[in-house]
């Protein structure tokens, strides 16, 4: 069988209506529209927003449309469990999560939040730490570091370059 042979099988491509192509094709004159009015014509069909004149549900509910707040800052958040792929002293740094696999990319700050528990002493530095993450993490002999912000067009973005 060669590409030229090719064909759908009987019925499965069905020829589109001509409507309005006089008498003997069976949907001339009015085409299938039914006798004058606003459907009749053409464009005479209101768009999805349009409710007969009534003020429209988005125009009604402002409120419900919402904002983009573009001073909020999206934090990758990475568990205390997550750290223990990691030895003793080492350091922890967006860095070294991106190279761990632990997160996708070093670009974006990291947030380190205090589910489960830490066993070994761990230089952490990332962007922000849960109040209880810190305190599991020097409880356990390490330290922690905050890594500092860069502001770039109203959005508050990790360094280009990130420390560790």
């Amino acid at each position: 069988m060669k590409l030229h042979e090719l064909r759908s099988p009987k019925g499965a491509r069905k020829r589109r209506k001509r409507v309005g192509r006089g008498i003997a094709a069976g949907q001339g004159k009015t085409a299938g529209r039914g006798t004058k009015g606003q459907k009749a014509r053409s464009g005479g069909t209101k768009g999805p927003y349009f409710e007969g004149g009534q003020l429209p549900l988005v125009r009604r509910l402002p409120f419900k449309r919402g904002f983009t707040n573009i001073f909020k800052v999206q934090y990758v958040p990475v568990n205390l469990y997550r750290l223990d792929r990691f030895e003793a002293n080492e350091e922890v740094s967006p860095r070294t999560l991106a190279e761990a696999g632990i997160i996708k990319s070093a670009k974006l700050p990291v947030v380190i939040l205090g589910e489960g528990e830490i066993d070994r002493p761990l230089v952490v530095k990332a962007h922000r730490f849960s109040a209880s993450a810190q305190a599991k993490i020097e409880a356990a002999g390490g330290t922690v570091e905050k890594l500092p912000w860069h502001v770039q067009r109203g959005r508050r973005t990790a360094p280009a370059n990130p420390a560790g």
